[in-house]
């Protein structure tokens, strides 16, 4: 009995099962015969050609004109300092990018939180790129990082609005137009294997709107693989509790391509090892770094997760990256620029439903009332300056006035003591000759009078002493004479002294 009740139970399934694959089936069938209508449709649509054309070398003619013109790409990195940006920058493009004449931003003297690009032209196949390096240096490193990240929002929002105010410019030339844009971050993160920091989820929140985010471990060859596959997911799972939006790599139309991108992708985020050393190994010639335990080859994706990396953003989806950065992510900068929308979603004062020609009229107005205030704001300042002009013009002539004064009195007290010197010699003079009984012009005058008398003298001395014969009389005679000389000399020197030195004590 209990065989047969079994029996019974099961029929029921079957037949529910049985039932199940056919509708299936039919609805399989149903729809392939739907799909075979269509491609019917699709080939009605199209109309074959009775011989060739030409427009089939279009795709060349936009190769050559493409390959002619060149590519631009930018490229900003951003993260803390010492995590091996400037390395892996010189590994993506195997070049040196970074050098010891341009060093990169860790191992310069100064590091503010100020954005800074370095632009070079790349040249691989004949194909042109010129490629710009966005980076930051000293992000991250003052100790208080409130606000850290403005720079690097505004400098985005700058490089938008360069682009949409080129746009509406008159000459769209290639140099007037020039495609500015950021086309990918690379978001740095710490090897520290305890997730993401606060300042990390804060930029990431505000970057993930503005450009494509694609999160990086810088230095993984400081992890074991099984920490660092953990540290991966973790950082997967806190990107999905912030709800940040990192770039998702798009599929292609190979199936093989496909598979091997999925593989990639499942390596997000990327742990990379960069390296500016090339070491030979086995004959071939390669980037890698050499430790005591070992060899770490960039290139090899046992060891990192590089090549990754350089194949999904340069080699796959370079292009993908800047038309989603021209679809996607300037469309919504456009859209809320021209509708007058901030950032924060808010409409902004005066900015929805305005009519063109009126926002000219009051951009117009704004600039009329912008160069008054200038002018009005010049004025004021030549003013000042006149103003400071005559201060120090009559500043320096009371200064003026007031050394001629001091120089005056100065003059005057001079004069003052010259006349008290003066009138001091006359009464001294009056005392002397009053003294003497004599005075100075009668002492004058006798002094002339004795002078007369020697010089004739010593001419009638000199004619008779050429007659007379040497003798020991006439020495005697000239040494009284030369006595009588000195004599003379005294008293003439004692007569022509001031009456102050010839006053009696």
């Amino acid at each position: 009995m209990k065989s047969e009740l079994t029996a019974t139970s099961v029929k029921p399934d079957i037949l529910k099962t049985h039932s199940q694959t056919n509708h299936t089936s039919n609805g399989l069938i149903e729809e392939k015969q739907d799909k075979d209508k269509k491609m019917q449709i699709d080939d009605k649509k199209f109309k074959q050609l009775d011989g060739y054309v030409g427009f089939a070398n279009l795709p060349n003619q936009v190769h050559r004109k493409a390959v002619k013109k060149g590519f631009d790409f930018t490229l900003m990195v951003v993260g803390g300092s010492g995590l091996g940006k400037s390395t892996l920058i010189n590994s993506m493009f195997l070049t040196d990018i970074y050098s010891s004449e341009y060093p990169g931003p860790s191992l310069r003297v100064k590091k503010t939180v100020q954005v800074e690009t370095s632009r070079i032209v790349l040249k691989e196949n004949g194909v042109n790129l010129t490629l710009t390096i966005v980076d930051t240096p000293g992000f991250g490193d003052a100790v208080d990082n409130s606000n850290c990240w403005q720079p690097v929002m505004d400098f985005i929002e700058s490089r938008y609005e360069d682009y949409l105010n080129s746009e509406s410019r008159v000459d769209r030339t290639k140099k007037a137009h020039i495609d500015s844009r950021v086309h990918v971050c690379l978001y740095f993160i710490a090897p520290s294997g305890h997730g993401l920091k606060p300042l990390d989820i804060e930029l990431m929140k505000k970057l993930s709107d503005k450009v494509n985010l694609i999160p990086v471990i810088g230095k993984a060859d400081t992890m074991t693989p099984e920490e660092c596959t953990a540290f991966k997911k973790q950082i997967l799972n806190e990107l999905t509790q912030q709800k940040i939006k990192i770039y998702t790599f798009p599929d292609v139309d190979d199936e093989e391509e496909n598979k091997v991108n999925k593989q990639m992708r499942e390596r997000v985020p990327f742990a990379v090892v960069g390296s500016n050393t090339i070491l030979e190994i086995d004959g071939k010639k390669l980037r890698g770094r050499k430790y005591p335990w070992g060899t770490v080859i960039v290139e090899n994706m046992d060891h990192s997760d590089f090549v990754p990396l350089r194949n999904m953003v340069l080699r796959v989806h370079l292009q993908d990256l800047k038309d989603v950065t021209n679809n996607v992510h300037y469309e919504n900068y456009r859209v809320r620029k021209l509708a007058g929308i901030g950032t924060d979603g808010k409409p902004v004062k005066g900015g929805i439903e305005k009519n063109p020609l009126a926002q000219m009229e009051e951009e117009k107005k704004n600039h009329d009332q912008k160069m008054k205030k200038m002018e009005q704001e010049m004025e004021i300042v030549f003013e000042m300056k006149v103003k400071e002009r005559n201060q120090r013009l009559v500043d320096s002539e009371i200064d003026l006035k007031k050394r001629e004064e001091g120089m005056r009195r100065s003059l005057e007290k001079l004069q003052r003591e010259i006349e008290e010197r003066k009138k001091l010699f006359e009464t001294e003079k009056f005392t002397w000759e009053q003294q003497n009984g004599i005075t100075f012009d009668e002492l004058r005058r006798k002094n002339m009078e004795n002078l007369t008398k020697e010089t004739s003298k010593s001419e009638s001395g000199v004619s008779v002493r050429g007659r007379i014969l040497t003798s020991p009389t006439s020495t005697k005679k000239k040494v009284s004479v030369k006595r009588s000389k000195s004599l003379r000399q005294s008293s003439n020197s004692s007569t022509s002294r001031s009456p102050t030195e010839c006053r009696p004590t």
